[in-house]
């Protein structure tokens, strides 16, 4: 198993080369560049010119590549433009955030999906189940912007149960006050990013412990006297929890990502409001970390999965 993690590990060293060289073709081709809509524009072209000069814009892409990789290597991921402080600096200030929203959300998903789908799944073909069907339905079809601007306008603006925008409360002084405050501004968007994660989970539980009730293994146990409780906790759920299992290197790897859609519309400062604050302005030194940050979290989702996969049956080993 060790030497499949350190082969997959090596093989990620060109794949991120790949991808940085991707995201830098795909930048040279966007319009403006960071002092693009920033600047006077009363402002004399010629100095603006010296400005871009003086940053480097004006280089051949492979020099400008090369010289992000030689300070990258070193550490240094170089400066925002937008926020004029160093890239990990407002990454850092940023991650946060967004660690504390995947994670109550994803709290609340697996709190609502598992549930739902393994009762479901037990009592198949029953009204509760017809029900768990057409909420599962809803919640795939409708977008996540959508559904967010619903919430806000429902549980935000008309019964003011939630607050509908920002991290924390500025009158919130106290160590204790800060921490609650961050928690109610973390309610109504991790709930809203639950609804729409729950549909995988309750999708596939559903689905493998309806094949799991009719396998021979279960008519074995149950021949055999073993108690319907312990068929469904020993054997059913075990057996279609593997679907779930494998996503949940994925899950783990979102913790860090959050939600781009979600944080905009609840105005919630995380790494993906600044992700779209940061195409918006063309802060590039900004845009090539954090897509090569979510790149190689997806690889490393990828490898969590087959481990968890693998812990969770040791019949499965990955190559």
């Amino acid at each position: 198993m060790w030497k499949t993690i350190f082969r997959r590990l090596l093989l990620m060293i060109p794949q991120i080369i790949i991808l940085s060289i991707l995201i830098f073709i795909i930048a040279d081709f966007m319009p403006g560049d960071p002092f693009t809509g920033m600047i006077d524009p009363n402002i004399d072209p010629a100095q603006l010119e010296a400005q871009r000069e003086a940053f480097g814009l004006n280089d051949p892409l492979i020099v400008r590549y090369f010289r992000w990789a030689g300070n990258a290597l070193q550490g240094d991921f170089g400066r925002s433009f937008n926020f004029q402080q160093p890239v990990t600096a407002v990454i850092g200030g940023r991650m946060g955030n967004t660690i504390r929203l995947s994670l109550l959300s994803t709290i609340f998903t697996y709190g609502i999906g598992l549930p739902l789908g393994i009762m479901a799944g037990r009592y198949n073909e029953t009204v509760f189940d017809k029900g768990v069907l057409v909420y599962n339905f809803v919640s795939f079809a409708i977008p996540v912007f959508v559904l967010a601007l619903l919430m806000v306008w429902i549980f935000g603006y008309n019964l003011n149960w939630f607050p509908s925008r920002g991290s924390v409360s500025i009158s919130a002084n106290t160590t204790w006050e800060i921490w609650w405050s961050r928690l109610y501004h973390l309610l109504l968007p991790s709930i809203t990013t639950a609804i729409l994660g729950t549909t995988s989970i309750i999708q596939f539980l559903r689905s493998e412990i309806i094949d799991a009730k009719v396998s021979d293994y279960v008519k074995t146990a149950r021949s055999k006297g073993v108690p319907i409780q312990k068929v469904y906790t020993k054997h059913i759920f075990r057996n279609a929890s593997l679907p779930i299992a494998s996503g949940f290197g994925f899950t783990i790897v979102a913790l860090f990502t959050g939600s781009i859609f979600i944080e905009q519309i609840f105005n919630f400062r995380g790494m993906g409001f600044l992700f779209l604050q940061s195409i918006n302005t063309r802060d590039y030194s900004v845009i090539f970390v954090l897509v090569m940050f979510y790149g190689l979290m997806g690889l490393i989702g990828t490898l969590l999965s087959d481990l968890i996969l693998m812990a969770v049956d040791p019949r499965i080993r990955i190559d």
